[in-house]
């Protein structure tokens, strides 16, 4: 009895080699198949994400654009002397744009979303600033300490459009 067993365990050996070897393998395939799946449909998703996204940022360059100080400036004009009343103007006008561009940010990451709103809140605080100041008592004036301010130390909403200049070169 011992020696039929012998010849039956050696050869079953090379059987349960290949039987180890063949779900290796198929274990192999499946995993890459996995992985070509997940590839093709990432890749199905990106043709339809990066539309949207670059739409996205287009969006956002242009709010950046419509609060830059001086375009704003000129844009809304005063309707009276009254700088308080300027303010408010300007100030709400920022925050409408603002609030008409929020769906973007699922498109963007949040580095570059914090950088709009940073952004936004500095053109806000230069204009509230400026207002404060006493030697600005009408609008007129106003304007021209923040078109003044603008030359001398730049536009807050710079840093952002360079922000998502250098992030939109990293998609491509």
């Amino acid at each position: 009895m011992k020696i039929e067993i012998i010849p039956l365990v050696i050869s079953l050996v090379p059987a349960m080699l290949i039987t180890m070897l063949a779900i290796y393998f198929f274990k192999l395939h499946t995993t890459n198949e996995e992985k070509r799946r997940r590839y093709l449909l990432h890749k199905e998703n990106q043709k339809q994400s990066l539309p949207l996204k670059l739409q996205a940022y287009e969006r956002l360059v242009l709010f950046l654009e419509r609060i830059y100080p001086g375009k704003l400036l000129t844009r809304m004009t005063p309707n009276g002397n009254d700088k308080k009343d300027y303010e408010s103007l300007l100030i709400q006008t920022i925050e409408q744009e603002f609030e008409h561009n929020l769906t973007q940010q699922i498109y963007i990451s949040d580095e570059c979303w914090n950088t709009i709103k940073a952004s936004k809140n500095a053109t806000i605080t230069l204009i509230r600033k400026v207002t404060l100041q006493k030697e600005v008592d009408t609008a007129d004036k106003m304007r021209e300490v923040i078109l003044t301010e603008l030359i001398e130390k730049g536009a807050p909403s710079d840093a952002a459009l360079a922000f998502i200049k250098e992030e939109i070169s990293d998609v491509f």
